[in-house]
């Protein structure tokens, strides 16, 4: 049965399991956070950062967007960045995109979807700043994850170039930025060779 319901009902059993496995579990995890990662990745509900990175709730921060972009205008996306940076002193922003992406998809195929059209418009810049290298890929399935790889690699750099993190490499601070992706089909992550820091 889909309801809200049993989500309520799977809570308590997870809620439980914890205090089973761990006793001190949530006592820890009412103390004040402070994660090492920044994590901004794609809003879609099969790529669930913690679980696929192995770090238990408060460990990694997370931020999650339709096709883990990151625009300068976008006040929620920078706000959770300054946070993370300013306030938790996170050593590492992760943006990790994932192959078979339906934002990506949709940002490829040209066809208009409507309101996500105008988000999607940041990563239709990148198709088309790559537009030679994608064509030049026959199959439609490679286009899409090459531009996934892509995008991940655009939006480190619009990181990079933000006030938050100018400023933060302006007073010294440890910071890096790492652009990943993470395979639906085996559930592992790559490095996709784009770390930036000071």
């Amino acid at each position: 049965m889909d309801s809200p319901i049993k989500l309520l009902a799977n809570n308590r059993a997870w809620a439980a399991a914890r205090v089973r496995h761990d006793p001190t579990f949530f006592t820890r995890l009412t103390g004040q956070q402070a994660p090492s990662f920044l994590w901004i990745g794609c809003s879609d509900s099969r790529v669930p950062a913690n679980d696929i990175v192995g770090l238990d709730p408060g460990e990694l921060f997370v931020h999650r967007n339709v096709a883990n972009v990151v625009v300068h205008t976008d006040v929620n996306c920078l706000s959770v960045l300054q946070y993370a940076v300013d306030v938790l002193k996170v050593k590492h922003v992760i943006v990790c995109g994932h192959y078979g992406c339906g934002g990506i998809r949709a940002a490829l195929d040209g066809t208009a979807h409507g309101l996500i059209d105008n988000w999607l418009q940041h990563v239709q810049d990148v198709k088309e700043a790559h537009h030679a290298e994608l064509l030049a890929l026959a199959d439609v399935d490679a286009r899409i994850d090459r531009l996934a790889e892509l995008n991940v690699k655009e939006q480190v750099r619009n990181i990079a170039r933000t006030t938050i993190i100018q400023d933060a490499w302006r007073r010294d601070q440890p910071l890096h930025l790492h652009g990943w992706i993470y395979g639906l089909k085996d559930g592992l992550i790559h490095d996709l060779g784009v770390t930036l820091k000071a």
